[in-house]
């Protein structure tokens, strides 16, 4: 226990045990004579030497006695003084037993600043409170005097407390003691034990060393304006080398300057159709046609827009893309003619040309989403539609799907008299995809780092798919698997009445998957295009080590045959 509740004049200092000391002299180690410490309750101004550290003065002390030796002790946390359970709410003697818990381990100061300011948070210390001296401090709790000084003036520079000269140091004074904040509850949903949702490549598959590498290269090769404002076109570095890849990968028919980089497919959307300055203003845009199956997650975008999507029915060969003829008010359409999305399959060559003759008639466009147009397995790769006539199609591609959607990179290939149009509904300086980025794609892309990894996956992607269909026919032969010559998903077809228990069996086994349902245009007609039941499992999604148990998991919700 410290009591130096009066200060007693100065004596000789005494030894630890107890013979008197001569006083010291003036000048001593790391003390100019003429000055006096901070940390001296019978001071008034202290005058630091030049280059001392710190910057900010010491608190007060209110007692000028000799520190005690520092006691050893067996941790870092304080002992509780006998008969002392804590600090009353008024200012008590300096010097007073102040009982605080500190971790065993971690730094010293930051865990007395933290369990001062809880003590003063939840009201313990109350304002006004006195608190012993640092020395006193130091020594009870077996810390360096510095330690507890720092801590101190840190929380005096703070507001938490106040330190007068010759008054020692108190609690700060505030109208009422701040409430414990409470933690925020997640409104997320817990981690699922298997996950088998579309649209997410494996996560544990991106490339860090050769993406780490091509960075480096492409940092250390910059120029010094790449480190400015952005150019809303996109760095002219990315757009070289996309020109080449997508006209050699994807049958592409654009030159660098056709090109804006934007950060996803979801961004490119609201640049042509959201906004006051949209290229394509959904008052003027007319009706906007859509798969009949597809993902609401665009439909709620195209709607938050304002404009009115109308669904093209589809069938083993795409969609039905003969009735825009008949709708006159519609004068763009949205498609996935590589792989339509969720169902499967490519669109037929005789729809691709008729779709693109009814874009030239009608004077209007087609939105090509090539979203996952490198991965086929079972077929030569379908080129894009967009290389038919590159002033009809506006293609749409990004790397969410082949490298990683936090990448947040994408890309529209545009009609020659689109492309100022889209700039402008940019803005003068890019917001959205990091020049960076921008830089360290195109060097991944130019090295050959990209090709390598799209092969690798390839495989990958297909290994997986033929262990999917392996473990159905085993276990549910009775099932029906579409869709998977090509992408990242397969469609389970289940018998009619049956996809919402097979759901909720799914959900109880801790296995996330969605259904064929979520994906159906709310005005397609049954007579148009009937309604089935069916599972949208995306294979790409789990890392390695946990396909087997979500297999097993899927397989084991199935329901019997008929």
């Amino acid at each position: 226990m410290t009591d130096t509740s009066v200060d007693p004049p100065r004596t000789p200092r005494r030894s630890p045990a107890g013979a008197a000391e001569a006083p010291r002299p003036a000048a001593r180690r790391g003390h100019r004579p003429g000055t006096t410490r901070p940390d001296d309750g019978n001071a008034t101004a202290a005058t630091r030497p030049a280059g001392t550290r710190p910057t900010t003065a010491r608190p007060a002390e209110g007692a000028t006695g000799a520190a005690r030796p520092v006691p050893s002790v067996p941790s870092a946390t304080e002992r509780p003084a006998s008969g002392a359970a804590g600090v009353a709410g008024s200012a008590g003697p300096t010097g007073a037993d102040l009982h605080l818990d500190l971790p065993a381990t971690g730094s010293r100061r930051s865990a007395l600043m933290d369990a001062l300011r809880e003590a003063i948070r939840s009201g313990r210390l109350a304002p006004g409170t006195r608190l012993p001296p640092y020395r006193a401090l130091a020594a009870d709790l077996g810390i360096a005097r510095n330690t507890a000084a720092d801590a101190y003036a840190e929380l005096v520079a703070e507001g938490w407390l106040t330190a007068r000269q010759g008054s020692g140091t108190t609690v700060a004074e505030r109208a009422e003691p701040v409430p414990p904040t409470r933690a925020r509850r997640s409104s997320r949903p817990p981690r699922p034990a298997h996950d088998l949702r579309q649209g997410q490549p494996d996560a544990a598959a991106f490339p860090r060393t050769a993406w780490l590498a091509a960075g480096r290269r492409a940092l250390t090769a910059a120029p010094n304006e790449a480190f400015g404002p952005g150019d809303p076109q996109g760095r002219r570095e990315l757009r070289e080398v996309l020109a080449d890849y997508l006209a050699r990968a994807r049958g592409v028919r654009t030159d660098p300057d056709r090109i804006v980089v934007c950060s996803g497919f979801a961004h490119a959307l609201r640049l042509l159709f959201d906004g006051p300055r949209a290229v394509l203003p959904a008052r003027t845009a007319g009706s906007l046609a859509v798969e009949g199956y597809g993902l609401a997650f665009h439909r709620g975008l195209l709607a938050a827009a304002g404009a009115t999507t109308r669904p093209l029915p589809l069938d083993e060969h795409g969609a039905r893309v003969g009735g825009l003829t008949e709708e006159p008010e519609i004068r763009t359409a949205l498609l996935t003619p590589a792989h339509q999305f969720p169902t499967g399959g490519p669109l037929h060559p005789g729809r691709r040309a008729a779709v693109v003759d009814w874009a030239r008639g009608r004077g209007g466009l087609v939105l090509e989403d090539d979203y996952d147009g490198e991965f086929r397995y079972d077929r030569q790769p379908v080129g894009a539609l967009q290389g038919l006539d590159p002033e009809r199609v506006v293609y749409l591609g990004t790397a969410s799907k082949s490298l990683s959607p936090a990448l947040r990179l994408g890309w529209m290939v545009l009609p020659d008299h689109l492309v100022d149009r889209v700039l402008a509904a940019k803005g003068e300086r890019e917001a959205w995809a990091s020049a960076l980025d921008q830089l360290t794609l195109a060097e991944f892309i130019d090295s050959g780092g990209y090709d390598r990894h799209v092969r690798r996956m390839r495989r990958r992607y297909r290994d997986r798919r033929d262990r999917l269909v392996g473990a159905l026919a085993e276990h549910a032969p009775h099932i029906e698997v579409t869709g998977i010559a090509a992408g990242l998903h397969a469609v389970l077809r289940l018998a009619p009445g049956t996809e919402r228990s097979v759901l909720k069996a799914a959900a109880y086994r801790g296995l996330v998957l969605d259904g064929l349902a979520d994906y159906r245009h709310p005005l397609l007609a049954a007579e148009a295009m009937p309604a089935t039941d069916g599972l949208v499992v995306g294979y790409a999604t789990p890392p390695d080590h946990a396909y087997p148990a979500a297999l097993e998991a899927l397989c084991a919700i199935l329901p019997p045959p008929l």
